[in-house]
C-alpha cells in the first residue's frame, strides 16, 4: 500500500543542519513578512495587536496559556501564532468561481499547502452525487439536506460527529448536544489522536486527566523543569519566554528528545534587548538524546536510582510523609524498580547509566519539579505506561499539590482541552449524561460511541452513512492515509464546517457539503448583538475570545449558528436551538448546570483573564481515584523490536507548520529549505544502508497486515540517535497502520514506526 505522491521533485531541497538558537530578529522579520503578504498592513495591525489580549481573541493555534493580564506584552504572540492568524485573516477567497475552474479530481492532485493557501472558503458548496465540481448551495438547502440524511438513518449510530481542537466551548457544547439528541455518542475528536494517552494515565493515577500546573509554577516556583517528548521552540514557542524567566530565576532545565532542537539552545527573546542584540539565554542545562520510545526506560532508571539511594540512606531521598498519607501501591512499584536490569534500561533508553544518574543528582537538588511532555510521549504503543511512570517519578518526592510541581501535558490545539470539558468524548461519564438529561429533558444515549480510529474502521466497513466534521482536516490528521480516504468515500454524505479548503474536503462521500464558518479573528453578530466565545488553555484557564475583523464574506456563519440551525432543522425548537444561536450567554447558562467547574460561568469569564477550573490534586492534594489516593503503578520498560536492517521512525512537525496546516516549505530550525519530503538519518545509519546525504529513498513500514510505502524522500544526514529516523507528518501518516495504536488509549502510534529504507525509483514528489 503506497501513498500517491503530490508535487514530484525533491531536487530543490537544501539542508544546512540543525540550528542552536531560536527566535531573535529572524523570528520578527518572518512574522512580519508572512503577515504582510497574507493580510496587508492594516489587517495585520488590527489582528496581531489583539492576539491573546483581554479585549481581543485567543490565538487559533496552540493551547499555551496566557500570562496574567497585567503582565502581557504588546505583542503577545509567537511567529507561528502570527502565521496562524494571517492564514485565517488572509484577504484571499475561495468562492464559486474557484470551484467552477477546478474539478475535485484536479484539486486532489494538489498538496495541502497549495489547497489552504488559496484562501478562505466564501460560500456554502455542494458536491452532488456523480458531480465533478462543487457548486453553490444556499444555507437553507444545505442544512435541510443534512437534516434529511440524518433523520433518514436506520440507526443514529450510523452518523459520526468529529471535532477539531479549534472549536469554541460554546460550539463544542452545542455539537455534543446535537449528536446526543440525535441518539449517538459517536464524538471522535483530535484528542483521540494526541493526548488521549495523557488523560488515561493521569485519570488512573491521580484522578484528573489534565495537567496540574500554571505559568507561574514555571516562572516563579519550579526548581527543575524536565521537558520530554516535546519541542517547545516550534510547537509552543511562547513557552520559551516562561522557561527563560525560570532560568533567570535559577531553575534548571533538562531536555530529553531524540533530535537536537533549537528551542533547547539559546533563546533570543524578541521583546528584550538581551534577546535582540545580546547573547540570549541558554535554556537547557542538559540534553539527553534519548532513543525513540526510550522515555519509559529513562524514567524507570531515574526511579530505580532514587529508590536505590533511599535504600542506602533511609529518609534522605523519598517523601515518605506524602507517600504514606496520599499514595497507594508504593511497595509493589519499589520492588519492581529494584529488580530492573541496568543493561536493559541503557539499551532501551539509548543512554548510559551515568547520564541517568547525573540527572538524578539534579532531581535530589530540587524541591519542586515539573515534567512537561507532548506527542513525543503520547503516540507510542506504551504511551500510557510511560506517563504512569512519570507520575511515579513525581509521587516519589511529593511533587504534586505544591507550587512549582506536577505533571504538565502541553496540549497542542487551542481548545482541544475545552472540547473535552464540554462533553466532546465518546465515553463521557454517566454523571455528565445525567446532568444533560436533567437540563434538557431527554435521555442521552448511554452506550459508548466511536473514537477516531473506531470511526475510520466503521466507515471502512460500511457502518457509517454520514460523517460531519466541525473543523479540522480529518483525512490528513489520521493514520493509514489511503484507508482513511477510502473510508470517507464510503459515506453517503460528508459535511465539513471549515474556514479553508483542505485535503479532507476532496475525500468525499457520495454527496458532500462544505459549510464556511467564521474564524477566531472575525466578529460574530447575532440577533442579540455581538457575541464572544470562550476557550480553555492547557493550564485549565477559561477565558473569552472576541473577534475583531469584519467577516471575510457575507455568507459566513459562526460554528455556533451552524450547529444551532442544524439542530433546529432536525428537531424544531425543542431544546431552544434558536435562543442559543441568538445569544451565546444562554449556552453558557446551560454549561453552568452540566459541566463541572463552570458555576457562575458568565460572570467569571467576563473577568480579565477569565478563571481557573478546579483540579483537586493541585488544589487540596485530594485524589479522586477509585481508592481516594494517588496510585503508584508497575510499568516494565518496553520498546519496539526493530529487525536488523530496519530503523525506528518518529514523525515531527516543521517550524513552518501547525498540525496539518503547512505555512511554507522551510524548516528554519532544522536547516531544511524548499521541501518537506525529507528523512533525517544518523550518518552511521546512512553508511550502513549504503546511502549518501541527498539520496532519494522510499520509506516502507512493516506491519502485521502488510507493508506501507511512502515514496520519494530525500535522505538528510542529521544527529539522530543510532537506529532512529525522523520525517514530517502528515506526509508519513500513510505508514501508520490503523491497528497500530497505544494500549488503553487507542491513540495511533505515529512516533515509533518500524521502517526499512530502499532507494527510490524516482517517481516521488514533495
Amino acid at each position: 500500500m503506497a501513498e500517491k505522491p503530490i508535487n514530484p521533485s525533491v531536487s530543490d531541497v537544501t539542508s544546512s543542519g540543525p540550528k542552536k538558537a531560536s527566535v531573535g530578529i529572524h523570528g520578527i522579520t518572518e512574522s512580519a513578512r508572512y503577515s504582510m503578504a497574507e493580510m496587508g498592513p492594516k489587517r495585520s495591525l488590527q489582528t496581531l495587536l489583539k492576539v491573546n489580549h483581554v479585549d481581543g481573541f485567543d490565538c487559533p493555534s496552540c493551547a499555551w496559556g496566557d500570562p496574567d493580564p497585567d503582565h502581557r506584552k504588546i505583542a503577545e504572540f509567537c511567529e507561528n501564532g502570527a502565521k496562524a492568524v494571517a492564514w485565517e485573516a488572509t484577504r484571499k477567497r475561495v468562492d464559486a468561481t474557484f470551484f467552477a475552474e477546478h474539478s475535485v479530481a484536479d484539486l486532489r492532485e494538489r498538496d495541502g499547502h497549495w489547497l489552504e493557501s488559496q484562501g478562505r472558503l466564501a460560500q456554502p458548496m455542494h458536491l452532488a452525487p456523480g458531480a465533478t465540481h462543487y457548486a453553490p448551495i444556499s444555507w437553507e438547502d444545505a442544512l435541510a439536506l443534512t437534516a434529511d440524511r440524518l433523520l433518514g438513518l436506520a440507526d443514529p449510530n450510523r452518523a459520526v460527529f468529529y471535532t477539531s481542537g479549534r472549536t469554541s466551548n460554546e460550539a463544542a457544547f452545542l455539537y455534543q448536544l446535537l449528536a446526543r439528541r440525535l441518539g449517538t455518542n459517536n464524538l471522535p475528536d483530535c484528542s483521540n489522536m494526541c493526548h488521549e494517552s495523557s488523560g488515561e494515565a493521569l485519570s488512573a493515577t491521580i484522578g484528573v486527566g489534565k495537567g496540574l500546573i500554571t505559568i507561574s509554577d514555571i516562572t516563579d516556583y519550579a526548581d527543575l523543569i524536565i521537558i520530554v517528548g516535546q519541542n517547545p521552540g516550534t510547537c509552543h514557542p511562547r513557552m520559551l519566554s516562561a522557561l527563560e524567566q525560570a532560568k533567570r530565576r535559577g531553575a534548571r532545565i533538562i531536555a530529553a528528545n531524540p533530535l537536537p532542537e533549537a528551542g533547547f539552545g539559546r533563546y533570543h527573546n524578541p521583546q528584550t534587548a538581551r534577546g535582540l542584540v545580546g547573547p540570549g539565554t541558554q535554556l537547557a542545562d542538559r540534553w539527553l538524546p534519548v532513543r525513540i520510545n526510550g522515555d519509559l526506560a529513562l524514567f524507570a532508571g531515574l526511579n530505580r536510582t532514587l529508590v536505590d539511594r533511599e535504600d542506602s540512606q533511609p529518609g534522605s531521598v523519598l517523601d515518605h510523609h506524602f507517600i504514606d498519607r496520599y499514595c497507594g501501591g508504593f511497595e509493589a512499584a519499589a520492588t519492581a524498580w529494584r529488580a530492573l536490569d541496568w543493561s536493559r534500561i541503557e539499551t532501551m533508553a539509548g543512554l548510559p547509566r551515568r547520564l541517568i544518574e547525573d540527572c538524578a543528582a539534579d532531581v535530589l537538588a530540587a524541591d519542586s519539579i515539573i515534567v512537561c511532555w507532548a506527542m513525543g510521549l503520547t503516540q507510542h504503543r506504551n504511551a500510557v505506561a510511560t506517563i504512569r511512570e512519570i507520575v511515579n517519578f513525581l509521587l516519589l518526592r511529593g511533587n504534586i499539590g505544591r507550587p512549582g510541581a506536577g505533571p504538565a501535558p502541553i496540549r497542542g490545539h487551542s481548545n482541544v482541552q475545552g472540547d473535552r470539558s464540554m462533553g466532546i468524548w465518546e465515553r463521557m461519564p454517566q454523571p455528565f449524561l445525567d446532568r444533560l438529561r436533567d437540563e434538557f429533558g431527554f435521555d442521552p444515549p448511554r452506550a459508548h460511541g466511536l473514537d477516531t480510529v473506531g470511526s475510520i474502521k466503521a466507515m471502512r466497513d460500511g457502518e457509517v452513512d454520514v460523517f460531519m466534521g466541525l473543523g479540522g482536516n480529518f483525512a490528513a490528521a489520521t493514520p493509514d492515509t489511503q484507508v482513511t480516504e477510502t473510508a470517507l468515500a464510503n459515506c453517503a454524505l460528508t459535511v465539513h464546517v471549515a474556514t479553508k479548503l483542505n485535503r479532507s474536503h476532496l475525500c468525499h462521500g457520495t454527496e458532500a457539503l462544505l459549510l464556511p464558518c467564521l474564524g477566531r479573528t472575525e466578529r460574530d453578530l447575532q440577533a442579540s448583538g455581538e457575541q464572544f466565545v470562550t476557550v480553555e488553555d492547557t493550564m485549565a484557564m477559561v477565558h473569552s475570545s472576541h473577534g475583531r475583523l469584519l467577516p471575510g464574506s457575507p455568507h459566513l456563519r459562526s460554528e455556533v449558528a451552524i450547529v444551532a440551525d442544524l439542530g433546529h432543522a432536525l428537531f424544531g425548537d425543542d431544546l431552544g436551538w434558536r435562543g442559543m444561536r441568538d445569544d451565546y450567554a444562554v449556552i453558557r447558562r446551560h454549561i453552568e448546570h452540566v459541566c463541572p467547574g463552570f458555576h457562575a460561568y458568565e460572570e467569571r469569564v467576563r473577568q480579565p483573564g477569565g478563571f481557573m477550573l478546579p483540579r483537586a490534586p493541585r488544589d487540596s492534594r485530594t485524589f479522586p481515584t477509585s481508592t481516594g489516593k494517588a496510585q503508584f503503578t508497575v510499568n516494565p520498560p518496553t520498546a519496539p523490536e526493530v529487525p536488523p536492517g530496519h530503523l525506528l521512525l518518529t514523525t515531527v512537525r516543521s517550524h513552518d507548520q501547525f498540525n496539518t496546516t503547512v505555512y511554507g516549505l522551510d524548516d528554519r530550525y532544522r536547516g531544511i529549505k524548499g521541501g518537506r519530503r525529507v528523512v533525517f538519518l544518523n550518518r552511521k545509519d546512512l553508511r550502513d544502508l549504503h546511502l549518501h546525504d541527498g539520496d532519494l529513498v522510499d520509506l516502507i513500514s512493516v506491519n502485521p497486515d502488510g507493508e506501507r510505502r511512502a515514496p520519494g524522500f530525500r535522505a538528510v544526514r542529521y544527529p539522530t540517535p543510532r537506529g532512529c529516523a525522523a520525517a514530517y507528518y502528515p506526509e508519513t501518516n500513510v505508514l501508520v497502520a490503523l491497528d497500530s495504536t497505544a494500549e488503553t488509549s487507542n491513540t495511533p502510534v505515529t512516533k515509533s514506526i518500524v521502517i526499512r529504507i530502499e532507494p527510490s525509483d524516482g517517481g516521488a514528489s514533495v
